[in-house]
């Protein structure tokens, strides 16, 4: 199928079955469901809308989405709207994006621990930047901050990570200003990534005390005392990696980077290039090397690895912390703003965010005929579910996405 415009959805279809026979096994029920939904999306399967062509009489099915937060063909929309609303919370200065990984080692007890795991990264990160921030050596300010859990690499391996969003200063800590960082620097990496380790592994032993963890497989050591202890002392000696990135140069560009990395998962279908006999080639980029390369991976272990990226069901991925939690984050930046204007710096102007963006398609443009490209469709129909059969009998011939 190299020349038709791919879907995960066609990969699910096309290898669902395949999976499920040869490591049915190892398929928790949530990434099961994850597939049954994948693999229906834009089907037959979940009904739609029939359209008629007004002026050639060409009929065209529209079948519905599935919503699933998994879905790379159902995020756009969300992300339109859940963008539309941070363009009001951003402040006139400049923002810093941090990063949070974990160790290969981590990662692995991850994923057989992932909402306790997730859960302990959030929890050190936002903790870490919060009082490294307040102390007094360092900013000596309240702050508040977006941040985002990434699972994956560019090809699909697992890998751990938070993405902060920090805005260049705080809430002076009698509140009485708005403490400016420096222009080009938020706070010290080296510091960020000890306290972070600090905090991560006390966290971990934590939640080993309690008997929250589960080891198997590679992890199936630590679940003696004394292998666990000797896990927590690897990673005491270990540098954790912590970086910032460059100040965004606008608040136009915050928006521009929150578009490309909050509703997003582990691949895009305009990565996926081609579905061979038992293969599928994708597109990734390589950070080592420079540039964009093409993979291609048994059809199977494709969607083993998509499936390490499932998230345990209502595990919420992005979350608000400091002055930005939910419950006061509106009275907060209301008092950011007043702060700001009282003590502003020119260089940093929320004038980009009145930037023109490229037209987007009218109504009329959209709804115009595929067929002969002058007659608008009309719905004439509505289209109901099909009957599928459960996952590990699909057959791809079957389906209908026309």
């Amino acid at each position: 199928m190299p020349g038709d415009a791919l879907t995960l959805g066609d990969v699910i279809r096309r290898f669902g079955p395949a999976l499920l026979d040869q490591r049915g096994a190892t398929v928790t029920p949530a990434q099961r469901a994850v597939l049954s939904t994948l693999g229906r999306c834009h089907t037959a399967a979940l009904g739609g809308h029939l359209y008629r062509c007004d002026h050639c009489g060409a009929e065209h099915p529209a079948y519905n989405a599935c919503g699933n937060r998994h879905c790379p063909s159902c995020l756009g929309h969300k992300s339109a709207a859940w963008l539309a609303e941070r363009e009001a919370e951003l402040l006139p200065v400049p923002y810093f994006h941090v990063v949070f990984t974990v160790p290969a080692e981590v990662a692995a007890l991850a994923l057989g621990n992932k909402k306790v795991v997730y859960s302990i990264l959030f929890r050190a990160a936002s903790e870490t930047l919060l009082e490294v921030a307040a102390n007094p050596e360092h900013l000596g300010a309240r702050i508040g901050f977006l941040t985002i859990l990434h699972t994956w690499t560019q090809t699909l391996l697992h890998h751990p990570h938070i993405h902060c969003i920090v805005p260049g200063g705080g809430i002076s800590l009698d509140g009485s200003r708005w403490v400016h960082s420096r222009e080009t620097f938020l706070l010290p990496v080296p510091v960020l990534s000890r306290l972070y380790r600090g905090k991560f592994l006390a966290y971990l032993a934590e939640a080993a005390r309690a008997g929250t963890l589960q080891f198997a497989g590679v992890t199936a050591p630590l679940a003696t005392p004394s292998g666990f202890a000797a896990f927590l002392q690897d990673q005491r000696d270990k540098e954790w990696v912590v970086y910032a990135k460059p100040p965004f140069g606008s608040p136009e560009q915050v928006l521009k980077y929150l578009a490309r990395y909050t509703h997003r998962v582990a691949i895009s279908d305009r990565r996926i290039l081609g579905i061979q006999d038992d293969s599928v080639s994708f597109r990734y980029r390589d950070n080592e090397r420079g540039g964009h390369r093409v993979m291609t991976l048994q059809g199977v272990e494709f969607l083993r690895r998509f499936l390490l990226h499932v998230l345990p069901t209502g595990f919420v991925r992005i979350r608000y912390f400091g002055l930005f939690a939910n419950r006061v984050r509106a009275d907060n930046l209301d008092r950011c703003r007043a702060l700001i204007e009282a003590d502003p710096r020119p260089q940093a102007s929320t004038s980009a965010l009145g930037t023109p963006s490229a037209p987007k398609a009218t109504q009329e443009e959209r709804s115009r005929c595929p067929s002969c490209g002058i007659g608008q469709l009309r719905c004439v129909a509505i289209l109901p579910r099909a009957r599928v059969p459960d996952l590990e009998a699909w057959a791809p011939t079957a389906w209908d996405t026309s």
